[in-house]
C-alpha cells in the first residue's frame, strides 16, 4: 500500500491528526473526528494499523513511533495550506487558524 494511497483515503489524516493528541478509544475517537461513520472509522483505522501508523494499546488507539514521525512529516504541510487556503480562498474561520494566531 502506497503512504499517498493509504493518506489520500477518506478520514486517514484527520485520525493521525486527533490521534496526535493523545490516546482515544473506538467512541473516543469517533467523537473527536465529528462527522464519521462507525464503518469508516473501523475501517480507517484498520488500514493505518496494517500500515503501522496506529496501534491499539490499552488506553485505546495511539501512533506508533512511525505513526508520530509521520505526523512530524506532515505538520509542515498543515501550516502551507492554512497559508494556501487564507490566500486563495480568503478563508480565515476555521479552527485551525485560531492555534496559529495564539
Amino acid at each position: 500500500m502506497a503512504l499517498f494511497d493509504l493518506l489520500g483515503r477518506s478520514w486517514s489524516m484527520g485520525i493521525i491528526w486527533q490521534l496526535q493528541k493523545g490516546p482515544a478509544t473506538f467512541r473516543e475517537l469517533q467523537k473527536r473526528c465529528e462527522s464519521i461513520s462507525p464503518s469508516i472509522l473501523n475501517k480507517r483505522i484498520k488500514d493505518l494499523r496494517e500500515a503501522d501508523i496506529v496501534e491499539r494499546t490499552l488506553e485505546g488507539y495511539q501512533l506508533t513511533q512511525r505513526g508520530e514521525e509521520l505526523f512530524e512529516l506532515l505538520l509542515p504541510f498543515g501550516e502551507w495550506s492554512l497559508v494556501w487556503a487564507e490566500e486563495v480562498f480568503k478563508v480565515t474561520e476555521h479552527p485551525a487558524f485560531e492555534t496559529r494566531k495564539n
